[in-house]
Formats: C-alpha cells, structure tokens, sequence
C-alpha cells in the first residue's frame, strides 16, 4: 500500500486516530477542525476553527496552539469574529516567515456569500491576535475567496485558494474550486488559475477544494474536499489529486466513504512518517479535530 493510499485509508475510518481538540459543545453545528499545522524546530504549531450552530455565532474564533508531542495541544492565541467584525471565521492557515509567523484568516461579509481573507504577521505565535494585519484576497461582488493552504518555501510564496462564484446567486453559491497563485511576499498575490476543477458526473462534481500540498514519492500530491450536491455541503469527503507541478491537478482517487465527514486535511512531514490533522463528523452530530500517525513504508533494503 502507498503512502497515500495509506493516509487515506487513516482519516476513512470512523474514530480513527485520537482526539486533538474537541468541539466546544455537543450535537449539530458544533465542530472543531479547518487545521492547518506546521512543525517548527520539532514543535507542533496548530491553527483551527471554533464553530457554534448559525443561530449561536458560526465560526467564532481561530485559535493557534502548541504541541510537543503532536496530541496534546495548549492555545497559546485566540483570534476572534468580532476582532473582525465579521459574521463567522473560517479555516485558518499558519506559516513561519523569515522575519516571524502570519496566519491567513478567513471571514465572512455579514448578509452575504462573500468572503475575504487576511493576514496577520507577529514575532512569535503569541502575538498573532495583535498581529499587523493586511487583506490580501478581498473578492468582488463576483467572487468569494477563502480557506486558503500557503507554502513558504527558501522564500518561494504559494497559495492554493477555495474559489466561490457568487455570480449564480445565494443558492449557487457553495460551488468551489481551487485555484493558484504565487507572491514575493505571501501578502501580494498574482492568481495564476484554476488549479483543481470539479468532476462533471462525478461525487466532487460540486466541489473541489485543496487542502493540503506537498511532495510524496517524488510526485507533487494535493489532498482534496469534495461533494456532489449542494445537500452535501459540511459533510465533504477527502480525496487525492496529483500534478506534474503546483499550478494544475487531476483527481486520481476515489474518496474517503460517504456518511462521515472528513475533511480539511493538514499533514506535518516528518522523518520517517506524517503527523495527519483533519476534521472527523462524531455520531452525536458534532466535529472534532483528529489526528493520527501514518508511518513511512519500510522499503525492502531497510528491512
């Protein structure tokens, strides 16, 4: 089985792996997940989504969290829908910089579809709450933009981005693709395209949003959200798509199983393995974020 193969068969079992955070109560609406991880200097730095039911706040906070072993994580910043006065956060995403840390929020426009999203940039993960703050995906009338996934590589910027058009109204809304950009700076972005389209007839035929890119076996893989309906909004599956570079992916994999939501997937690389965060549906109705370890293959001549 490949390393890919084997991560997903991880996040398509049900109560797989352990409990990273819980949501912040029980029963529908309730989630904890949207995480987007980074190992630094063998710390863990997690950053995720608080979210109530919509008559209650939605998405009410991000928080950032620290972690040394990877489970066991303590907040160390809460960042917060009135801080920007908006109607619900969305999916964070966390990178170190050259100079400190930034954290891209994203944030819903009150009364609309649209969203936009932020930067924050402070010294340390502490100080990302009061952190010097930039839009750097506004959207339009046409067009929302969030949940995005960066990678800061050697000084290198990428940023894959979920894509909504809002030209079809409120009820075409929750459409989504992915699409790709580069920057010199993570806060000024030129969009190059779409990088990662739906399948027509298909189960992501109403969406597909990349959460997580990096390299494995030598390929540039993307770890994706999707559905098929708009009925099947919050309760995506996770597939793979791959491509020859970071501009332009093709689905390849049949997803995770339906009935049991798992989606947001954020891998921290390490040594001999991948630390993998997603947010899983609970049978009371709830998310909670997981996490669990999938170790690398043991190739013939190590063993």
């Amino acid at each position: 089985m490949s390393e890919v193969d084997q991560i997903l068969a991880v996040i398509s079992a049900r109560e797989a792996g352990e409990t990273a955070v819980a949501p912040p109560g029980e029963g529908p609406g309730y989630w904890a997940g949207g995480p987007s991880v980074v190992c630094d200097d063998g710390v863990f730095w997690l950053a995720y989504r608080l979210r109530r039911p919509v008559d209650m706040g939605r998405g009410y906070a991000n928080l950032v969290a620290r972690s040394e072993d990877g489970v066991h994580f303590r907040p160390v910043a809460t960042l917060t829908s009135d801080q920007f006065e908006c109607a619900s956060l969305e999916r964070p995403a966390l990178v170190r910089t050259n100079e400190g840390w930034r954290v891209y929020v994203s944030c819903s426009s009150w009364g609309s579809k649209h969203w936009w999203v932020e930067a924050l940039d402070a010294d340390a993960p502490e100080d990302l709450a009061n952190g010097k703050r930039t839009v750097v995906l506004p959207g339009d009338d046409a067009v929302a933009w969030k949940d995005v996934v960066v990678n800061n590589t050697s000084g290198s910027w990428q940023m894959w981005a979920c894509r909504h058009p809002l030209d079809g109204g409120d009820e075409q809304a929750d459409r989504m693709t992915s699409w790709y950009a580069t920057s010199a700076d993570g806060l000024r972005w030129d969009l190059q395209g779409e990088a990662l389209a739906p399948t027509p007839g298909s189960w992501d035929e109403r969406g597909a949003r990349i959460t997580s890119v990096l390299e494995i076996g030598g390929r540039c893989t993307a770890f994706y959200d999707g559905r098929a309906s708009a009925v099947e909004n919050w309760r995506e599956r996770t597939a793979v798509a791959y491509g020859c570079g970071p501009d332009r992916f093709t689905a390849t994999s049949d997803p995770t199983p339906p009935g049991h939501t798992a989606r947001y997937l954020s891998v921290a690389t390490r040594p001999d393995g991948y630390r993998l965060y997603w947010e899983a549906s609970r049978p009371d109705g709830a998310n909670d974020l997981r996490t669990a370890y999938v170790p690398r293959p043991v190739s013939p001549s190590q063993s």
